[in-house]
């Protein structure tokens, strides 16, 4: 077994909330974390591998203090692919501005309401929205390969606000398939090919992760040693996935939201029917 990384006193940032925290482990979810870096850019759902890897090799640590580790782990990755996707994009400030307000204010809210739902009765929601997102991108291979923008002005803001809103507010409630949601949403509803719909997804998932990150930090809920080895990944991720999308194109993206739409379906599937 590794020999336990020892917590410095004098150090408390880089306490594990109590969790005995082994080169192996971090090793492992550093891998893990680098991986959901790398999907998370392209096209979201990162959450899907970070999440699950954080609950099967940490099980010792309670259910808040692997949430908080985990935005904090994709705040530092959503930060890094919004950046390379904006040098390279020049992402259109009249819909990243309200976006990413609207996306904060949501997710505060859904935060605050997020001990009070009974999570497990969305899972089917959930479910029935991927399966339509699933066959509406399968059935429209057009869709979102050039951008053809739906509405202008005020409209075009309004809708960037709402889409911000609502599903801020469904990430900081429930959480699964946030990006995923808000790249759909941006081509389906403003007309954004999908890498832009993309790099706009990043900034929004920043405000977002940010939004937890200002619920969690005064519960001190985050495991800071894990955290930072997992965000560190979770940069070059971030960096080598968006550097993806932005050179393979459209046809790529909607390939990968494909995938991992799918991987969601047969996890919410499985959770409905008990298989795990």
């Amino acid at each position: 077994m590794p020999a336990l990384l020892t917590v410095d006193a004098t150090l408390p940032f880089l306490a594990s909330g109590g969790v005995e925290v082994g080169a192996g482990l971090l090793l492992a979810l550093a891998g893990a974390a680098l991986l959901a870096g790398w999907v998370d850019a392209v096209v979201g759902g990162g959450g899907l591998i970070q999440l699950p890897a954080l609950l099967l090799l940490v099980p010792g640590a309670a259910p808040v203090q692997l949430l908080a580790t985990n935005k904090l782990a994709s705040i530092c990755g959503t930060t890094t692919s919004a950046i390379t996707y904006g040098r390279r994009l020049r992402p259109d400030t009249r819909t990243a501005v309200p976006l990413a307000l609207a996306a904060f204010a949501g997710s505060c809210g859904g935060a605050v309401v997020a001990s009070i739902l009974h999570k497990e009765a969305f899972t089917p929601i959930i479910l029935v929205v991927l399966v339509v997102v699933g066959a509406w991108t399968l059935w429209k291979p057009d869709i979102g390969q050039v951008q053809r923008m739906r509405f202008t002005g005020r409209r075009h803001m309004g809708a960037a606000a709402l889409i911000g809103a609502v599903i801020g507010f469904y990430d900081g409630a429930l959480g699964p398939g946030t990006g995923s949601f808000l790249v759909v949403a941006l081509v389906g509803i403003c007309g954004y090919a999908f890498v832009e719909a993309s790099g706009l997804a990043k900034i929004a998932n920043v405000a977002t992760n940010l939004a937890a990150l200002v619920v969690f930090l005064p519960q001190g809920a985050v495991m800071w040693r894990i955290g930072l080895v997992m965000g560190a990944a979770n940069v070059l991720g971030g960096y080598l996935g968006a550097r993806s999308a932005v050179a393979l194109g459209p046809k790529f993206v909607r390939g990968v939201l494909l995938v991992v739409v799918g991987a969601f379906v047969v996890r919410l599937g499985g959770q409905l029917l008990h298989l795990w």
